[in-house]
Formats: structure tokens, sequence, C-alpha cells
């Protein structure tokens, strides 16, 4: 869509909605008081000042507010989706309309838009990437490796991205320093755990007003997201069976009361499956085949390959859409397979994602992690690093006081005595 003489460059579905766009991200403000007084701070301060920041985000109203307080730091924005599915059309016409916010976002998005939209990212001839997934910095790399020299640095939101960024680094395929903000502590330790547990429910429950108690839940992968899925699902009443394939994993969920089985052997017993990985063809033509009938299958991880749906789509007689974002596959033999929001982001193809307090300091992280990339950029090597602790623990404290909680301080002999090796029994 082209640009007005108000507006800044955009791609966006309907513009009429940018009033009820700016009225839920108003709302999900309340529940971000970190984030808030980090903007005002940059407000003041402008530590963005010069710089084009391309971010390649889930376009929800809490991604929004992080927009907001890059742009507030005197960064000159654009944002695009890091998911089809998962772009709020009102946030995204709101973000244009009412903030500024050059945005290309559309819900439902084709494949070859979603390039088309990163490409317009890309096209500002970004100093700074902001990633979920690696789509972006993927894109950058492989297609415009010349432009690459122009990026300072970047950073990158999520399990899948990580992954992908530090296959680069080892494979020398790199070239500017990113940070790891899925890695800090206020990120992945809250965020992943409990925003993923609550809204992957909320996803599941919203596409099939499924009743979970009583119900076996399959939950693949107990890394953070995993964790939290089966904490939540656990919760509701559920029979929970973890399958993994990391040992030290999988004996830490049967420690906390979980069965874990095999996927050969869950498939057959499991009323719903949760894959969350971040690998690829975790549910597949074997294990649809021995499933019950009525079996919902849906994932949250990152991208669309965990559950083998071309296999599935093999195996079908006949399918069709049974609910908003459920899609019901008859097999030859009359079992029916439920698949939920395409296999994308359950939590987002089917609700809206991680509650606002707590991206409230993922977002925070964010912004902390572009401010000190901004001052220190230049000392760093093309490498993928971990946010510092100091800042991890600024967010935390900022957290915690907007809790009306508060922590104790040591006292000077405490001091002395963690950092003394002499006193003893």
């Amino acid at each position: 869509m082209p640009a007005t003489d108000s507006l800044p460059p955009f791609d966006v579905a309907d513009l009429g909605l940018a009033a009820r766009g700016k009225a839920r991200i108003e709302w999900a403000e309340r529940s971000m008081p970190v984030l808030r007084a980090i903007r005002e701070r940059f407000a003041a301060d402008r530590p963005l000042e010069g710089h084009r920041v391309a971010a390649c985000l889930h376009v929800t109203t809490e991604t929004a507010n992080l927009a907001r307080t890059l742009a507030a730091g005197g960064a000159e924005v654009t944002l695009v989706a890091s998911n089809p599915l998962s772009t709020q059309d009102d946030t995204a016409a709101a973000l244009v309309a009412e903030y500024g916010i050059s945005t290309y976002a559309i819900r439902a998005e084709d494949n070859a838009s979603y390039y088309r939209h990163i490409d317009a990212a890309l096209d500002t001839r970004p100093t700074m990437t902001m990633d979920d997934g690696c789509d972006l910095v993927n894109r950058l790399l492989s297609k415009r490796p010349d432009q690459a020299a122009e990026v300072v640095a970047g950073t990158e939101e999520t399990t899948t991205g990580v992954i992908r960024l530090r296959a680069m680094e080892r494979g020398g395929a790199l070239r500017y320093p990113i940070i790891a903000v899925n890695d800090t502590p206020t990120k992945h330790l809250f965020d992943n755990r409990y925003g993923t547990g609550q809204s992957t429910l909320d996803g599941i429950i919203r596409a099939t007003n499924v009743l979970l108690a009583g119900k076996t839940v399959v939950v693949a992968g107990y890394g953070y997201c995993g964790r939290g899925v089966a904490s939540r699902a656990k919760g509701h009443g559920a029979d929970v069976v973890i399958t993994e394939v990391d040992p030290i994993r999988a004996l830490e969920a049967a420690m906390e009361g979980f069965r874990v089985l095999p996927m050969a052997e869950a498939a057959p017993i499991g009323d719903v499956f949760v894959t969350v990985t971040g690998n690829t063809s975790i549910l597949r033509a074997e294990h649809f085949e021995v499933m019950a009938d009525g079996a919902i299958i849906c994932n949250s991880g990152h991208f669309d390959v965990e559950i083998d749906i071309p296999a599935l789509s093999k195996l079908a007689s006949a399918r069709r859409e049974v609910r908003d974002n459920a899609e019901e596959f008859e097999l030859a033999d009359g079992r029916r397979i439920v698949l939920l929001a395409e296999g994308r982001l359950v939590n987002l193809g089917a609700a809206e994602g991680h509650p606002a307090a707590v991206m409230d300091m993922s977002f925070a992280d964010q912004s902390l992690a572009a401010e000190w990339l901004a001052a220190n950029a230049d000392g760093l090597t093309p490498r993928v690093y971990d946010l510092p602790i100091e800042l991890d623990a600024e967010v935390a404290r900022l957290k915690l006081a907007a809790m009306g909680n508060a922590i104790d301080t040591l006292t000077a002999e405490q001091e002395h005595y963690l950092a003394s090796y002499d006193l003893g029994t």
C-alpha cells in the first residue's frame, strides 16, 4: 500500500481498524510498567538517535509498545511480521495511523507477501536488526550480503532464532554482533515458561472449547516452553505426558511427576498434542496412524515444521474447517485428527500471544539491549552475545518494584563472607 503525505510507508489490512488498535495497545501498556519507564527515559535521553531499526516480530499490542519505545529513543523503526498468522490487523493499523511507525504486516499473508515485507524493512538500510526467528537476518545475509556491512548490531527474541544464529556463528556466516535476548533470565524464565504456558492453552481452548480436565495432554519438548505448557495443563486437571530426547530434561520431567514416553508410545493414548521443540517432524505419519479419533494436534514452536502436515494431508481422505483455526482431517478408516492454527504458533494463531505483563520484561530486555548495542557495538565482534547481567538485574528490579515487592540487601559482613575464602566452620 502506498504511503500518503501524512503517513509513513506501510502495508496493512485496513487503516480503519486503527482506533480499535490504539485502545488495545493502551490496554496492554497498563500491564507494561517497566517498558513504560524505559520509554519515558528514552524520550529524554534519545539513546537510539540516528539508528534505523528493522524489526521482524509478532505484530501484537505488546510489540507495538516496544516499537513506540524504540521510536521514543530516537530510532527510525520499521516493523514487519515474523509469522503470517501472528499479526493483529488493528494493531498494525494503529502503529501506522496513530503512532507514525512504518509497518508491513497483514494477518494470514502468503509466503510471497511475508518476504516482500521483510525486503521492505531491509530497503530502509537498517543499522540495527531486531528479529524473532532469524528470518530477517537470514534474508539479509543470504540475499543482501553487501548490505550487512551497514548493520552494526542486532537482537534475537526466540529460542529457534538463537539456534539458527549459533549455527551461523559456528559456520562463520554471522556478519555482525547479535544479543540473544531469548537467553536472558528475565526473558526465558518468564516469557517462555509462564507466557507460553498460559497463551498456548488459551489458543487451544479458544480454537476447540475442549475441557482439558481428564484429558491426556502430550507435550513434546521439556525446555522452558514445554515446562510452562505442562505445568498449566496439569493445573487444568490434565494427565500430562512428556516426550523428550534430552535425558536430563526427561529426568526433570519425571521428577516433576509427569510420565515420560517416546512419541510412538504417547501417540495412541494422547487426546491433545502440543509440540514445543524447535525441531522438525516431531509428529509424523506413524504417529497419526495410531492416534485416537478426535485427537487435537497443535504447535507452539516458532516454525510450522514440527508437525508433518504434508504427511497428514496424504493420509487424509477429506479435510474441512470445523471451527475458526481448527481443521479436521478425516483418515481412510474414519478417524479424525484436528489441526489447530495451520500448525503455526497456536498461541498467536488462535489467541493473542503472551500476556502483556510477561512481555513487559522481554521487551524491556529488547529495549535495553538496543541501547547497550548503540553504545558498545564498535567494540564487539560478529558473534552471539548474552545481554549484560546488570541490565537483566535492572529489569528484574523494576518489575519487582512495579509489582509492589522488595528484596533485601547484603550487609557489609555478608559481602565480606561471600568474597572471602578464610572463613569456615
